[in-house]
């Protein structure tokens, strides 16, 4: 088909570029034909497509360009200007492939600079091609910790092909149905369990460009969609729209989520007329269980595990013990097969083995199963800020706040914004001695250095940070106190 022959050209033009199979790509594009074609181009070719998110700047591009050992990226011409500005801090860069209108500029001189045209321009034919497996290295995807940047995971095909074929199993995707995904294709989400699952049926594909909470219901209308993908908090934001006694008329049967919300899951169904299927997962996992649509599971549970594929245990945190059923601890994983995980963090020996210790990957999120086979997910592991489906690294925060010249220490936390599995984000500052420290201008300079899902909602400024006695700030404590009086 047209998307067929678009992603051989895709493929064809990298090889101009001096790309082979292993090499990396980075794809910094907004929902689009253009972003589905870079990925399955560097497919085609055996490339790693290194995704960016397109809110990146500052540090945290940076650090993703420099981490990931690519020379080349993919860029909506709307981001070159954030590329530009940290030009002289990216010495590996070397080709830069422009979407759209692109303006001239002088600091990303001596870089190959080509538009998509360019790219594409070749007719895909004779390409010379390697063999690929499932366990070669397919994926790059940036999921942010608590301690550090943003960790780039090595995901293979096998691992993709698997979020992607079970996605289509558990919600009965099917050639006939139609998808209607607003994810961005820089996420999991978007790109494995959406496209990518639609893609194995056969079936149509809505990519939505935005999240307009205001506007789902009737882009579901229009585009005829059958099948749905949320996130707990947007839909959450979907749910407090005004109801109309329109809005089961759509031809919607499921929706796909990780997390569905408790609080609003049963009312949510009766008013759109669709059956809520709640997953559980993450980057480096993929998704590890899901619903069965047609055995209706414990009210809350993210599904079962398949025993065919992944053991999952619920295990004391502090001793790696397993605890009885029903009782809540930290979810371990590990798979049945070979490459059916992620093969480590790019770089980063030292947090792969702190994350695989006793032969489990950890994966920080609190849950439990019940006595009838059934995960229930309760929280994420307490350092952890989730911004509206975004893993926030409190590092960058920090990091950044401690460049502002009145600042002398930093600590970002998440404390409730009154969406399930979503924070709002406090800094909590001392100033430097000597110094006035204005809120307001050190949100503002936040703002230039940071993603704006990275930017504080909150600041509280403090004659110092708590502290235990090893010396570690108590961010527990900081969270606790909230968004409340004397915050800014």
């Amino acid at each position: 088909g047209e998307m067929n022959d678009l992603a051989r050209r895709v493929a064809a033009g990298l090889v101009v570029l001096g790309l082979r199979k292993g090499g990396r790509v980075m794809i910094m594009l907004p929902n689009g034909l253009e972003a589905i074609a870079a990925w399955l181009g560097c497919g085609v070719l055996g490339a790693v497509e290194v995704s960016l998110n397109t809110a990146y700047r500052g540090a945290p591009l940076v650090h993703a360009v420099n981490a990931c050992g690519a020379d080349t990226i993919v860029i909506d011409g709307a981001f070159l200007p954030a590329l530009a500005e940290v030009r002289d801090r990216t010495p590996a860069l070397r080709n830069v492939v422009a979407l759209g209108e692109a303006q001239a500029d002088s600091r990303l001189a001596g870089l190959t600079l080509l538009t998509w045209q360019d790219l594409v321009a070749g007719n895909g034919e004779g390409l010379e091609l390697e063999p690929l497996s499932g366990r070669d290295l397919a994926t790059i995807l940036y999921t942010s910790g608590t301690t550090g940047p943003a960790k780039p995971v090595l995901l293979t095909h096998a691992q993709n092909h698997l979020t992607a074929s079970r996605t289509r199993a558990c919600a009965r995707i099917g050639a006939d149905d139609v998808s209607y995904c607003f994810h961005p294709v820089f996420h999991m989400a978007g790109k494995f369990m959406a496209v990518y699952g639609t893609l194995l049926a056969g079936a149509k594909m809505v990519l939505d460009r935005r999240f307009v909470p205001e506007t789902w219901i009737s882009r579901v209308r229009e585009f005829g969609a059958t099948v749905g993908y949320g996130h707990g908090p947007m839909l959450e934001m979907i749910h407090a729209v005004p109801p109309s006694p329109h809005d089961a008329d759509h031809a919607m049967t499921r929706v796909l989520a990780a997390p569905f919300p408790r609080r609003i899951a049963r009312d949510f169904e009766r008013r759109f007329g669709v059956r809520g299927l709640e997953c559980w997962g993450m980057t480096e996992i993929g998704i590890v269980t899901w619903p069965d649509m047609e055995r209706p599971g414990a009210f809350g549970s993210c599904g079962r595990v398949d025993p065919g594929l992944f053991e999952l245990r619920v295990v004391d945190p502090e001793t790696d013990e397993e605890l009885p059923a029903g009782e809540a601890g930290e979810m371990v994983v590990r798979a049945r097969w070979p490459w059916l995980l992620f093969q480590g963090y790019l770089g980063m020996a030292e947090a792969t083995v702190e994350a695989w210790r006793n032969g489990w990957f950890h994966t920080g999120d609190t849950g439990r199963i019940d006595a009838g086979g059934d995960v229930h997910f309760v929280d994420r592991v307490k350092d952890k800020i989730r911004r509206r489906a975004e893993n926030v690294a409190s590092y960058d925060i920090e990091s950044a706040a401690a460049a502002h010249p009145a600042v002398a220490e930093a600590a970002a936390v998440g404390v409730p914004s009154g969406f399930e599995d979503d924070d709002d984000i406090k800094l909590a500052v001392v100033a430097r001695q000597g110094a006035t420290l204005d809120p307001a201008d050190l949100i503002a300079f936040l703002a230039r250095e940071l993603p704006h899902h990275m930017v504080p909602r909150y600041v509280e400024t403090l004659p110092a940070l708590p502290r235990s006695p090893t010396n570690k700030i108590r961010k527990a404590q900081l969270r606790a106190s909230g968004a409340g009086e004397g915050v800014w």
